[in-house]
């Protein structure tokens, strides 16, 4: 299938990806004020759609965005009607989907937005979702340190903003020195988040329970869905679930590291800064989380469309 989009959905209608969709007054254009949620879906049925779109107006508040009454009847429409244009809601294969919202385009200067009856641009993007590469699965990730910090004290750590460059930044710099992401610390030099997914370790605690901890909310971190699942999954599996303060020393002494996002899902992680975590494979409660994240959205979302 061509990963390429032929359609998008812009404030309400289908049109040609390849055509002129935003005006150059657009804020999220001039100087990314806006929010998105990314989202994954199978057989037309998006997982956890209900989490996102209240992540998404817990975003549209931080940042003053008035969204429409009927915000999500529009996109949960706008969603269904993409998908159905883009062939992404049969039954073989999963999508992608991006949901961005804009202030909108004001055309006046200045970072202050002004008090103008400007309407929000909404817009919704589909891909096909392509196979994990092998390699992660069988290798896992490496990790490298980014040198931009997060601080936890900053309103903006928990909204999902369109303000990015960090984010690119550190990707760069994992491209540089030959890592598959990058990990942010915080300004207190504890674990957050990497670029696009949260992060978790197993390790044995000094009472010897078996845990799977994962960076606090304190730590300038996205609350992904994946992970609030995962944090309900592990007392189902015998592992006591800890959100909390971690460090360096945490990961590279963990049993097993793993990644986790609504479209890539768990994915393990091997290495962080050249050094193995664990033996320096994919560990096995690693996999297990992997397996049984995937057989939740087979079975609950995939079976009704």
């Amino acid at each position: 299938m061509d990963a390429r989009p032929r359609n998008v959905w812009v404030d309400g209608r289908i049109l040609p990806a390849d055509g002129p969709h935003l005006s150059v007054f657009d804020r999220a254009f001039q100087l990314g004020d806006g929010i998105f949620e990314t989202l994954r879906a199978r057989s037309g049925h998006v997982t956890e759609l209900p989490q996102h779109l209240a992540r998404l107006h817990r975003s549209a508040h931080g940042l003053e965005l008035a969204l429409p009454a009927d915000a999500d009847e529009r996109l949960r429409t706008g969603i269904a009607d993409l998908l159905a244009a883009e062939g992404l809601d049969g039954a073989v294969g999963d999508a992608s989907i991006r949901i961005t919202i804009s202030r909108g385009a004001y055309r006046v200067r200045g970072v202050l937005p002004r008090d103008e009856a400007v309407p929000v641009t909404m817009v919704i993007q589909a891909w096909p979702v392509p196979a994990t590469p092998a390699s992660h699965l069988e290798r896992g990730l490496h990790l490298i340190a980014s040198r931009v910090r997060r601080d936890p004290t900053s309103p903006l750590a928990t909204l999902k903003t369109t303000s990015r460059a960090e984010y690119v930044y550190a990707r760069l710099e994992a491209r540089r020195a030959g890592g598959d992401d990058a990990l942010f610390l915080t300004i207190h030099d504890h674990l957050s988040e990497s670029t696009s997914a949260n992060l978790f370790i197993v390790r044995v605690a000094a009472d010897g329970v078996q845990e799977l901890a994962t960076p606090s909310l304190d730590c300038a971190i996205l609350p992904g869905t994946t992970r609030s699942w995962l944090l309900a999954w592990a007392p189902r599996v015998g592992l006591r679930p800890v959100e909390g303060l971690l460090g360096t020393a945490d990961l590279t002494a963990a049993n097993e590291a793993f990644l986790c996002s609504s479209v890539a899902g768990i994915l393990p992680v091997t290495r962080f800064d050249g050094a193995p975590i664990g033996d320096g494979l994919p560990g096995a409660w690693t996999l297990r989380a992997r397996a049984d994240r995937e057989a939740m959205i087979r079975d609950v979302d995939g079976a009704t469309p």
